[in-house]
């Protein structure tokens, strides 16, 4: 091992032969040719000073990049607007932290757009929390934190509701666009912050965004997915349309009740939260079932969308059934072979209800 004149140093057998350059004070350092060289393993060094360690190289910020965020760069066409937004409710002192974050990509009326966020916690559809307004962006970035006081005996039967808008000139205010996230399916816990983003949708997305009018019955929206490893079948009930209401007031509820089937025997159901008052409900409720890769040619879902006004019976107001070639044909059949085809994606599609059964 060769050893500098004035200062313990070693050169590692690996970087023999490479060239050094003089420094001041008689210190020498690799030049800087190859900033991913690594020593190879070999018996450490028994000297008791500097003399057993030794630079390898710089580091290469290249090396250390995280993966590409997908949420920052991926959006859909026709979109509105993503929100960013975490959640944790703290157990002791009942209160559910809501932060704002951020809102990207947001398509104002105008050329210039001061956006600020109403959040509300629903059902309570009259009091809210207000972020700041940012000036002249589409990209706001709010950095906000919000409380709300709620009990851990109602927090799973609440609903987030964020509503964006932008500020003009006249300080006039227009609705940009919501998002609806129900707190039902989370696991809120101390120690548990929830990061999640949503794309933003018109207040009236039914006229927006579906051209075609409703069917005779309405028509529901959902995303299936088949993650062939853990073996579940998932359910995201998004939305329903021009549903026809039997008595259109406040007390009225509607929901949605997604069963499973097997060889036409039922096995599990879940049910939405209900939504009052409303044809054209949001629901963006996830349900998960356990079901073999062997079941899909027998299994099949049913979604019903059902309406209850208090003391009375249960009314149907239409109902979907997807499934294998042995139940369906059509768009439900080719929902779910599409699903299969396309292992742990999200498919996402409108089905006109009907009533049969």
């Amino acid at each position: 091992l060769s050893r500098s004149r004035s200062v313990p140093f070693i050169v590692p057998p690996t970087l023999h032969g490479r060239d050094w350059i003089n420094l001041t004070n008689e210190e020498q350092v690799q030049e800087d040719s190859d900033p991913y060289m690594v020593p190879q393993s070999g018996p450490r060094s028994s000297f008791h000073s500097l003399a057993g360690a030794y630079v390898v190289g710089t580091i290469n910020p290249e090396l250390y990049k995280f993966p590409e965020d997908k949420s920052e760069t991926d959006f859909p066409e026709g979109n509105i607007g993503r929100l960013w937004f975490s959640i944790e409710y703290e157990q002791e002192s009942e209160r559910l932290l809501v932060s704002l974050i951020k809102v990207r990509k947001l398509q104002p009326p105008a050329d210039s757009c001061s956006p600020f966020v109403k959040i509300y916690l629903l059902p309570d559809e009259r009091s809210y929390l207000q972020s700041k307004t940012k000036r002249k962006t589409l990209n706001p970035q709010f950095d906000e934190n919000f409380v709300f006081q709620v009990s851990s005996k109602m927090l799973l039967q609440r609903t987030l509701k964020f509503l964006v808008y932008h500020v003009d000139k006249q300080k006039k205010h227009h609705l940009l666009g919501q998002v609806v996230f129900p707190l039902k399916n989370e696991t809120l816990t101390d120690d548990n912050k929830l990061v999640i983003w949503r794309d933003l949708e018109k207040e009236n997305w039914s006229v927006v965004l579906l051209p075609k009018p409703p069917s005779d019955y309405g028509d529901i929206q959902f995303s299936l997915s088949y993650n062939d490893y853990l073996g579940r079948l998932t359910v995201v009930v998004l939305r329903a349309r021009g549903l026809k209401l039997q008595e259109e007031s406040h007390a009225v509820s509607v929901y949605v009740k997604v069963s499973l089937m097997n060889h036409n025997k039922f096995i599990k159901s879940k049910k939405t939260a209900a939504v009052l008052g409303s044809p054209n409900p949001v629901y963006n409720e996830t349900f998960s079932f356990k079901t073999d890769q062997t079941e899909l040619d027998t299994a099949s879902l049913s979604l019903s969308v059902l309406q209850s006004i208090k003391g009375e019976k249960t009314h149907l107001l239409g109902r979907v059934v997807v499934g294998p070639f042995m139940y369906t044909r059509g768009k439900e059949l080719e929902h779910w072979n599409e699903m299969i085809n396309k292992p742990k994606e999200l498919v996402k599609r409108w089905h006109a209800l009907c009533h049969s059964t």
